[in-house]
């Protein structure tokens, strides 16, 4: 039996029955975010007013990292068009995400399990699906690493555990 890595990212179809399970604007503001940014648990948590650069349609995100964990890395993610409208609705009233780690992990299983979602969903789940999507869609995993904060490719490179499908329709694709 080939190795599992311990958190398997979701497929599309996994990701459509996500988003669609979100009722209320708090579980699309959680999932949606998480998605289409790839922003850690606690970076997501922490997400303040401050961090928002509303001109230039991006986040810019003080994360993992710098000497004895003072969170000194500075990483820019650029806004989809619906997290910057779920952004801009949100901090119009509110300085921060007004939600703890747990609370924003509470609300990820929750969503999964109106979902119908059988595998193991959590925040850094959406994280390793923002990855996959993300080379999916062709951008270089050096542009990549730079989204996710990552020093090493080879970090990087842990989150790409794509699917043979996906793998097998890539090369297909550009053969």
């Amino acid at each position: 039996m080939p190795y599992q890595y311990k958190r398997q990212p979701l497929n599309n179809d996994e990701v459509n029955r996500l988003t669609n399970a979100c009722d209320s604007f708090r579980e699309k503001f959680v999932v949606w975010i998480l998605l289409d940014t790839g922003l850690r648990l606690s970076e997501f948590a922490d997400l303040k007013i401050d961090n928002i650069q509303w001109q230039e349609r991006r986040l810019v995100i003080y994360g993992k990292g710098g000497p004895r964990g003072e969170k000194t890395k500075r990483r820019i993610i650029p806004m989809t068009e619906r997290v910057r409208r779920l952004i801009e609705y949100h901090f119009v009233e509110n300085n921060d995400t007004g939600m703890t780690k747990r609370t924003v992990g509470r609300i990820v299983k929750r969503v999964a399990g109106k979902a119908a979602i059988s595998k193991p969903v959590s925040p850094d789940v959406l994280r390793h699906t923002f990855a996959v999507n993300c080379v999916k869609k062709g951008i270089s995993t050096r542009a990549l690493q730079t989204l996710l904060g990552h020093d090493s490719l080879i970090t990087t490179e842990l989150y790409l555990n794509l699917s043979p499908e996906d793998a097998i329709r890539e090369f297909l694709n550009k053969w």
